[in-house]
C-alpha cells in the first residue's frame, strides 16, 4: 500500500537523528543545567517516532527506526573516512594558518570515539523500540482515545532509556556516579518536557496525517519483535 507522506516523515526522522549527532559535541547551559546542544533537535525525532507509531503502526515505526540506525552508522563512516583522508596542502579554515592546524580543528571536531559511538546508537535503538511500543500497546488499551496520554507516557520512557544508557555506557569510570545520575536526569527532565510542550503540535500533525492517508493503524496482530522488518 502506498502512504503519501511516510517517506517525507522519514526522511525529517533521519535528518534529525543525523544533525543531533553531529551538534551533540557543543555543550550549551540552561540556567544551572549542561545539556548538548542537540537537545534542540533529537526530541523531534521521538515526535516523529510518536506520529509514525499512531498513524502506521508498529511495524513501520520500525522500519524507519532501522532506516535512521543504518543511515546514522553511514555518516558515522564517512565522516570517519573524511578524517583519515590526508587534506590538500593549500587548503586552510579562518583561523588556522596551516593546512595541518585545519586538519587539527577539523579531527576535533568531527571525531569520535568508539565507545561514545557504541553508547549512542545502543541508546537509539533502544529508547526508540520503547517509545514505539509502549505508543502502539496504549492505544490498544485505551481504544486509540487519549493520545497525550501514549506520547507523553512512551516518551517519558523512551527517554529515560535513552539517557540512561547513553550516560552510563559513554561515562561510567570516568565521572562520579553522583554526576552521571545527575546528567541523567538532566536530559531526560530537559527532552521528556520539551517534547510533552509540543503535545498540541503532535495533535495538529495527527489529524492532519490521518485525514491525508486514511489511515489510523492499531496493532492488533503486530509481532513486536524489533529484529524483524517484515
Amino acid at each position: 500500500m502506498h502512504y503519501r507522506l511516510f517517506p517525507v516523515l522519514t526522511g525529517i526522522f533521519v535528518t534529525c537523528l543525523i544533525i543531533s549527532n553531529i551538534i551533540a559535541i557543543k555543550p550549551i547551559a540552561i540556567g544551572p543545567l549542561f545539556v548538548p546542544v542537540a537537545i534542540i533537535i533529537f526530541p523531534i525525532s521521538y515526535l516523529l517516532g510518536d506520529i509514525l507509531t499512531e498513524i502506521y503502526g508498529y511495524g513501520r515505526a520500525r522500519q524507519v527506526i532501522w532506516i535512521g540506525f543504518t543511515c546514522n552508522a553511514f555518516s558515522a563512516l564517512v565522516l570517519y573516512l573524511s578524517i583519515k583522508i590526508p587534506p590538500a596542502s593549500f587548503w586552510m579554515i579562518t583561523g588556522f594558518p596551516s593546512s595541518d592546524k585545519a586538519q587539527e580543528a577539523y579531527t576535533s571536531i568531527f571525531s569520535f570515539t568508539p565507545r561514545l559511538l557504541a553508547a549512542s546508537f545502543a541508546a537509539y535503538l533502544v529508547g526508540e523500540f520503547l517509545n514505539a511500543y509502549i505508543m502502539a500497546k496504549i492505544k490498544i488499551l485505551m481504544r486509540g482515545q487519549y493520545l497525550w496520554i501514549r506520547t507523553i507516557s512512551s516518551t517519558v520512557v523512551g527517554q529515560l532509556a535513552d539517557s540512561t544508557i547513553f550516560t552510563t555506557s559513554a561515562f561510567y569510570g570516568v565521572m562520579p556516579p553522583t554526576i552521571l545520575m545527575n546528567m541523567v536526569f538532566t536530559q531526560w527532565l530537559i527532552k521528556s518536557l520539551y517534547e510533552a510542550s509540543l503535545t498540541p503540535v503532535t495533535y495538529v500533525i495527527v489529524h492532519f496525517l490521518k485525514k491525508i492517508e486514511h489511515l489510523d493503524f492499531y496493532d492488533y496482530k503486530t509481532k513486536f519483535n524489533p529484529f524483524t522488518l517484515k
